[in-house]
């Protein structure tokens, strides 16, 4: 268990608005003037901090959320987007060309599966899907072109923990890239801490924290964000994965609560996992000693935020989890939606939503239950109220003793 606070780092980065206001100024501009020729020609041969030439390369707000989300994941650099997804699509086509193979663990975010499966093929790349907690597999799936090891830290939806410090030495060996979603555990997990080399955010998530907006960053070292952000080869840049300055400054102010909200989404999920297993149910939360990925997880974790606002439940069956989704939502325990980290908690099936894009026999093979729902549990100050709602509910579809 690591002691780093990134919530001290967060505290620390100071950022003033140009007439001294305690949050930095908005820029309103897609464009930027200069004061010469000379100077444009210079900027569009290399970068110059502090100078900006249009929002679709840097805007001034983007950048300062960029910088607080290095600060976050303790990585040389960040550059943010429109969307999670828009993040790791960037990344990936930044390392991989056509012929060029990944690795990628099998629970994973439906999205992301629907990307490495179905659309990459179209550019020549192509996905070897293995069991990510199996070290030995992904070193025998390595061939001479692979050039990226991907997976989730926290994996959605069956929350299995990545051993992320033994693939950063598979990558290592091999001259890979490591990259990581933490989009389940932010704050609880520093995936670069623990070797990754380049982390992936769906700040839509908990990050931002009030399910208002769709984005994503990447986090990485100087070099592979001016790689991304390359004038003339940067896939960032070329795609154009903007996000609204606005959007950013939003964003920007949220995140100076997310170590408050982390505590509370965590401890409100441990009550929540904890009641329910005793009750009988068959839970996922890698907070509990009956999940597999326990051990890994207190590991790698870092200390004082908990395991996570993420778990999931067996109903069993479709029929089920389809009632107890809406018992809950009768009973006021949360909404039936996509997404998580909001402040309200949100459940799904994911088997019919966020991982419906995995062909059913993939999702047999990798565990995934047509009765499990996924639950974002949100920051009820009466936790142990909402479990009574709960547990009402799960009486009543007979899945609690």
């Amino acid at each position: 268990m690591h002691h780093f606070d990134p919530s001290k780092e967060i505290q620390d980065y100071s950022v003033f608005g140009e007439y001294g206001g305690v949050n930095p100024s908005i820029t309103d501009s897609s464009t930027y003037t200069f004061l010469s020729p000379e100077k444009m020609k210079e900027l569009f041969d290399h970068e110059i901090e502090g100078c900006f030439l249009y929002s679709r390369h840097w805007n001034p707000t983007n950048k300062h959320l960029a910088e607080a989300l290095a600060l976050l994941e303790d990585s040389e650099a960040a550059i943010v987007a429109s969307s999670g997804m828009a993040a790791i699509s960037a990344s990936i086509l930044q390392i991989c060309s056509a012929g060029d193979e990944i690795i990628s663990g099998r629970t994973i975010y439906g999205g992301t599966y629907a990307l490495l499966k179905n659309f990459l093929p179209k550019l020549g790349i192509r996905t070897k899907f293995v069991d990510i907690k199996n070290t030995d597999e992904v070193r025998k799936h390595i061939t001479d072109k692979t050039k990226i090891i991907y997976c989730e830290a926290v994996s959605n939806p069956l929350l299995e923990v990545a051993n992320i410090p033994a693939l950063s030495q598979v990558a290592k060996e091999y001259n890979l890239k490591l990259m990581v979603d933490n989009t389940f555990s932010p704050i609880s997990i520093t995936p670069v801490h623990n070797g990754a080399d380049i982390v992936i955010h769906s700040i839509t998530k908990f990050i931002n924290g009030t399910s208002d907006c769709v984005a994503g960053c990447v986090c990485s070292t100087q070099e592979f964000i001016s790689q991304l952000t390359d004038i003339n080869t940067g896939a960032s840049m070329l795609l154009g994965p903007v996000l609204d300055s606005f959007r950013a400054a939003s964003i920007l102010k949220n995140m100076h609560t997310l170590h408050i909200r982390i505590k509370k989404h965590s401890y409100n999920a441990m009550y929540i996992a904890e009641n329910m297993e005793k009750a009988g149910c068959k839970v996922f939360y890698p907070g509990l000693p009956s999940h597999n990925g326990y051990e890994l997880m207190n590991k790698i974790m870092n200390n004082g935020f908990g395991y996570g606002g993420m778990l999931a439940v067996d109903a069993g069956t479709v029929e089920k989890a389809d009632s107890l989704m809406k018992k809950m939502q009768d009973e006021k325990v949360g909404y039936l939606a996509v997404s998580l980290g909001y402040f309200k908690t949100l459940f799904s099936s994911p088997g019919h939503s966020t991982s419906s894009e995995i062909p059913k026999e993939e999702q047999k093979a990798m565990g995934l239950s047509e009765g499990l729902v996924r639950i974002s549990i949100g920051l009820d100050n009466n936790i142990e109220e909402t479990f009574g709602r709960m547990k009402k509910c799960l009486t009543d579809v007979g899945l609690c003793k």
